[in-house]
């Protein structure tokens, strides 16, 4: 610190969607917001971009977002894509991990301090568990990235606490309000800043009886899954008509009281 000039990529983990905010661009703040927030608190003078959409796979984000993140000349890089990829039918790990290795080494080779995350670990969840050794191939490849480029790395796959489904929003593909707010502690304290953030606290999960749980389950996969699964199978992306939500660095408002 001081970080003046803070660079945002990736796909809708780093937009923020799951915390939603109607008076900010594409009505999200996120847990990079919140870390600018807590930098712009500590370090008056910051500049602020974000670059991510969501639906972008990992060279998406590659191919649209490094050269304009480059050019703003940014001291501060955050990463995350390849959720998308990994969530495909086939995907190449390695590929994609030697993709990602040049373009952390270019991010890197500028000076910037640059901030990885590990995939998240799907050990606790249903739907998701099946496909928990790409998650950790592709983890174990980050961590590798991070070490030969000498990054930061925010360690998304050791954090048991966001095993706990009411820190996600209810698509439960995103992090929610309260998973947004401690991504962005982490991302905080990995740097070294301090910050007044305070864990907020997970969504209580209602109590349902077997024919409410179902129902539940069948509104989850008619509202999210299938539009989801059809997207896949027609090429399209939830992001096909979004707009980054902050492509240049401009200063970032801090909500009173902070939190």
């Amino acid at each position: 610190m001081p970080y003046q000039r803070f660079v945002a990529i990736g796909d809708s983990f780093t937009e923020g969607v799951g915390d939603p905010d109607p008076s900010r661009p594409n009505g999200l703040r996120g847990w990079a917001d919140r870390v600018a927030e807590g930098l712009a608190a500590v370090s008056g003078d910051l500049g602020y971009a974000n670059l991510a959409i969501r639906g972008r796979k990992l060279r998406g984000v590659l191919d649209e977002q490094l050269e304009p993140a480059l050019a703003l000349r940014p001291d501060l890089v955050t990463s995350y894509a390849g959720a998308n990829d990994i969530l495909r039918p086939r995907v190449d790990i390695d590929s994609l991990a030697t993709a990602y290795d040049e373009a952390v080494g270019r991010l890197a080779a500028t000076g910037a301090t640059v901030v990885l995350f590990t995939a998240f670990d799907p050990g606790g969840s249903a739907i998701y568990r099946p496909m928990r050794g790409r998650f950790a191939l592709y983890t174990e490849a980050v961590r590798e990235i991070a070490d030969r480029h000498r990054t930061l790395l925010v360690d998304f796959w050791r954090d048991r606490v966001l095993r706990d489904f009411g820190y996600w929003d209810t698509d439960r593909m995103h992090l929610g309000p309260a998973g947004h707010q401690r991504m962005a502690m982490a991302v905080l304290d990995t740097l070294g800043v301090a910050h007044s953030l305070v864990a907020l606290p997970p969504v209580a999960p209602p109590v349902l009886s077997g024919r409410e749980l179902r129902l539940q389950h069948l509104q989850w996969a008619g509202t999210h899954a299938a539009p989801w699964v059809h997207r896949r199978l027609t090429g399209r992306s939830s992001g096909d008509r979004i707009s980054p939500r902050r492509p240049e660095l401009a200063p970032i408002r801090t909500p009173a009281p902070f939190g």
